[in-house]
């Protein structure tokens, strides 16, 4: 696959994760084996497979928060040693806090990382209007909708300016309209920084809408990268817009040809483990 760059923001190089499998006896299993995949600083890369094909895998050896079996991590040159705190983890489901509230959420996270009360508040304030929620700093996560938890986390994330943001399908439990929503706002935002993001998604037109480079992993065990498509699409982007447009559907068709058959692949394996 792409080669490995020194200066990548990302390099991830011949990745192996190797697990005990369930059950005495039974041996290993093997999620993601010789996977390289590079994220070049402002680069938007979208990473698609089939269910159960490591995905997740990949973006928590990214994080720093699995160590592999076997193979090497660079984050901007440098070799990763425990967490990867230039990067920014964006969950499927949100990770907030039920007893704190949107701003006390915000501020969380800079007060982790030694930003004083006195400057964290005033950021979180700002990151919540930019995110649209400015007058609902004083609600709980239990009153917002699952579309405003969703903003409250990307502030979240966005508040501690990571030079890398890890998305693992942060939309999927979105109805479609916030959903693409929240697709558009992560764009707008993204351009004005342009910081180097790995997104996870099950959703190929997802993919293609939002990122530079889509890249297909092979159905598991022993998944890798078998494919990576640039995405020569004009930002800026109105993701509802960009999927009637031709080129888009000559994209979607190229890259679901590859996709189709470890879709396939994946299905088949999960029946007979059934």
């Amino acid at each position: 696959m792409t080669a490995c760059s020194p200066t990548a923001a990302l390099a991830l190089r011949d990745i192996t994760c190797t697990f005990p499998a369930r059950g005495a006896g039974r041996g290993s299993y093997t999620a993601v084996q010789d996977a390289t995949l590079t994220v070049a600083d402002g680069e938007f890369v979208a990473l698609v497979g089939p269910t159960g094909c490591g995905k997740s895998t990949l973006l928590n050896v990214a994080a720093g928060l699995l160590q592999p079996s076997s193979g090497s991590l660079r984050v901007f040159g440098e070799p990763l040693s425990g967490i990867n705190t230039r990067a920014g983890y964006m969950f499927q489901t949100d990770a907030l806090m039920p007893w704190r509230n949107a701003l006390a959420n915000v501020t969380a996270g800079l007060e982790f990382h030694g930003t004083p009360r006195a400057e964290a508040v005033p950021q979180a304030r700002k990151w919540l209007g930019r995110v649209g929620l400015a007058g609902f700093e004083d609600r709980y996560p239990h009153q917002l909708s699952g579309g405003m938890r969703k903003r409250t986390s990307l502030a979240q994330t966005l508040a501690l300016d990571p030079d890398i943001i890890l998305m693992d399908e942060p939309f999927s439990a979105l109805d479609v309209q916030t959903r693409q929503l929240m697709e558009n706002e992560v764009l707008a935002l993204w351009a004005e920084k342009k910081k180097a993001v790995l997104f996870i998604t099950h959703d190929l037109d997802e993919a293609i809408a939002m990122s530079d480079r889509v890249v297909v992993l092979s159905a598991g065990p022993a998944a890798r990268p078998i494919g990576a498509f640039p995405v020569d699409l004009p930002r800026p982007r109105d993701v509802a817009e960009i999927r009637v447009r031709p080129h888009f559907i000559e994209l979607h068709e190229r890259i679901w040809s590859v996709l189709r058959e470890e879709v396939l692949k994946g299905y088949a394996q999960h029946r007979r483990a059934a």
